[in-house]
């Protein structure tokens, strides 16, 4: 009688690659959603719209991390315990002090951040009260700490906290010294929530990575903040108002675009990757902007921006490429005097609330990443001895 071969096992379909893991599922989340067809942005089920007409940024980072909206009680509980938290330790100081003035502020923050973790080293991530008390310090000690620096860095004493003042009026008190105009702080608060969470971008996809070895949760805003401090992410805003002063004049506007497509350089602040009408955030940010110029004055750069806005519609738009946050972003600091390359970091200081919701998340229900690859080295090479290389 035959004797059956035995089935050899299925070779596994190899996926497509796909660079930048464009397209490809990585993990289940219920904390932000994206519509890029209509230009809608929610925050579990909220419209990003509806979140800065009717809520703050303290409010938005609860609802985020936690899953709904706080009542009162719990809304003012949050607020009071990330006041009473804002101040950092001398040590963090003192080590701020040996960093050199010419340092990036993201690499400072990155650095104070990460160091965070050695005064709170004590891990367990099962304890519902050091969850909390981990997003608690997180969040009120970032500002501080990217303040800081600013300060430090021009040779001065950090300005501690004031704990009367909410937590987008503090920052903009701590860089200054000076209480700022309700107007300003209203609108800061507005670009905090505008910024806290956009789904899994890098520094998320980062964040969630360095979670899913269940490291400790300073070690996760340190490794997100990394991230973000690259151009292509975070970084954008500040090359916006460079790209605006490099083109001078409304009369060189179309030019400068046409060149620059030629070119085929990068025309900051447009286009992405989810998006393919104006950004949502871009469009509360352009009101944000005409908001501060009618109080304070206005910015020539601003008529650069809805002329290049306007031309590119024309050459861009087809193509799916329209202005993404960052494009007024850099205009409304830059009214509110916030140095450029504070911009990122400001980034940070609001999506570290976001951060902290995957972070919370991904303990739900976690499970190592582990991704592969295609291999497309060489294969059965002989080795060579020393000598005969």
């Amino acid at each position: 009688m035959a004797v059956e071969s035995p089935t050899a096992p299925a070779t596994p379909e190899r996926q497509p690659f796909r660079p930048g893991l464009e397209g490809v599922p990585a993990t289940q989340s219920a904390i932000c959603d994206i519509d890029g067809q209509q230009g809608l942005l929610t925050y579990r089920g909220y419209s990003v719209g509806d979140l800065v007409a009717q809520s703050s940024f303290l409010e938005t980072a609860y609802l985020l991390i936690w899953g709904e909206l706080p009542t009162s009680t719990e809304l003012r509980a949050f607020e009071h315990e990330v006041q009473m938290h804002r101040r950092v330790s001398f040590r963090i100081r003192d080590m701020m002090k040996s960093f050199p003035s010419g340092g990036h502020p993201m690499d400072a923050l990155q650095a104070s951040a990460a160091s965070l973790g050695l005064f709170y080293s004590r891990r367990a991530l099962d304890n519902p009260e050091y969850i909390v008390g981990a997003v608690v310090r997180l969040l009120a000690k970032i500002p501080t700490m990217v303040a800081a620096f600013q300060l430090i860095r021009k040779g001065q004493d950090p300005i501690q906290p004031r704990d009367d003042l909410a937590y987008a009026a503090n920052f903009l008190y701590m860089l200054t010294e000076r209480e700022p105009d309700p107007l300003a702080a209203r609108i800061f608060d507005t670009c905090l929530i505008l910024h806290a969470e956009h789904s899994l971008n890098a520094s998320t996809f980062s964040a969630r990575v360095t979670a899913s070895t269940l490291t400790d949760p300073y070690a996760v805003v340190a490794s997100a903040v990394g991230t973000l401090a690259g151009p292509l992410h975070g970084g954008a805003n500040e090359d916006v108002l460079a790209m605006l002063e490099e083109i001078g004049s409304l009369d060189q506007v179309e030019p400068w675009l046409e060149q620059a497509m030629a070119q085929k350089q990068k025309i900051m602040g447009f286009g992405h990757r989810e998006y393919k009408v104006k950004d949502p955030r871009a469009v509360i940010l352009q009101k944000l902007a005409e908001d501060l110029f009618d109080q304070f004055g206005h910015d020539p750069l601003y008529d650069l921006a809805r002329k290049l806005e306007e031309v590119a519609a024309e050459r861009l738009g087809p193509k799916g490429i329209y202005p993404n946050v960052d494009f007024y972003s850099g205009l409304v600091y830059r009214k509110l005097g916030i140095p450029e390359d504070l911009f990122t970091p400001i980034f940070a200081i609001a999506r570290t609330a976001g951060w902290l919701a995957h972070w919370k998340e991904q303990l739900g229900a976690n499970r190592i990443y582990r991704p592969s690859q295609i291999y497309t080295g060489a294969a059965g090479r002989d080795w060579m001895p020393l000598q005969a290389r």
